[in-house]
């Protein structure tokens, strides 16, 4: 890990980069009042109890689809940003896999992107956790579509139905009963990714993801770089993308970050994971113990297993 690889946190775009970094930074701009959103999501819950007890109360009825029709337009606009969110990964991944040079090279040659990259992972992490901790999103898109099947069945119109289609409802559906709907969306895209750029070989990415993975350690546990950090969450900001490229890489390659060979130190990292204050790690720990796809292997090591089982 070089001073280089470090102030890549503060990194400007080049030239070369600036055309790609201008369109990821829209998508991550958009990302930030995202989070804001979801942050303050309160659901519907009281109006659906009170709609539920009261089946034949019309004005109760209607208090309860009034309140939940805009929450279902935010997680409208939640589920299509995991699109965009899409796009802007595969424009990054294009440009730092590339074969004109080594994966090290790239993330010192190309730090601004490296930098979006990260955010990209930052913010999937943080959405996803506050996600897990609201019951209320899945609570209100299914109220949302049994309420608007039975009106279907009595012929009522719905002037919102434009909002939320059924078969945008489907994927909606299946992106929020994901436990980490952002994550497997990224998961998705880097695996396709690979397989959409056969010319490409596979450690191209697997060793830019590995390289991102063991700055953040480094950086975590170097106390001569910690000690540079302007406040804790840059440490959160790096935890996040350490899990983050931890659980791309476990998705890309054949035999996932875990085995013996894998060239990401898993102990190491876990180990970072493990220094830090409980509370502020348990969501991140949790993802490696249930979003990855290699950790129950038979050839994952006893250690890893034992340093990964929840107290």
């Amino acid at each position: 890990c070089t001073n280089d690889q470090v102030t890549t946190l503060y990194a400007q775009p080049t030239e070369a980069e600036r055309k790609i970094w201008e369109q990821v930074n829209q998508v991550l701009m958009e990302a930030l009042a995202i989070l804001d959103d979801l942050q303050s999501y309160k659901g519907a819950g009281e109006e659906i109890r009170q709609a539920i007890q009261n089946p034949n109360a019309d004005r109760v009825q209607e208090r309860a689809w009034g309140a939940v029709v805009p929450l279902v337009g935010k997680l409208k606009k939640f589920y299509e940003f995991s699109l965009k969110l899409e796009g802007s990964l595969h424009g990054l991944l294009k440009a730092l896999t590339s074969a004109h040079c080594s994966p090290t090279q790239h993330l010192e040659q190309e730090q601004a992107l490296a930098r979006q990259f990260a955010e990209i992972l930052h913010f999937t992490l943080r959405f996803d956790e506050l996600k897990m901790t609201n019951p209320a999103i899945q609570n209100d898109f299914s109220y949302y579509r049994r309420t608007l099947n039975r009106m279907r069945i009595n012929n009522v119109a719905a002037e919102e139905e434009n909002e939320v289609n059924n078969e945008l409802a489907n994927r909606m559906s299946l992106f929020y009963a994901n436990a980490t709907p952002m994550l497997k969306t990224l998961s998705d895209a880097t695996t396709k990714f690979v397989s959409d750029n056969t010319d490409l070989p596979i450690e191209n990415t697997t060793d830019c993801l590995c390289t991102m993975a063991s700055v953040c350690k480094v950086m975590l546990e170097t106390p001569e770089y910690r000690s540079r950090f302007a406040n804790e969450d840059t440490v959160s900001f790096c935890l996040r993308v350490m899990v983050g490229v931890i659980i791309l890489y476990d998705y890309v390659h054949p035999a996932g970050a875990f085995v013996k060979s894998s060239k990401i130190d898993m102990k190491g990292c876990i180990k970072v994971l493990k220094d830090q204050p409980q509370s502020s790690v348990e969501g991140l720990l949790n993802a490696l113990r249930y979003t990855t796809k290699h950790l129950n292997d038979e050839t994952t090591s006893k250690q890893i297993k034992n340093m990964l089982q929840a107290n």
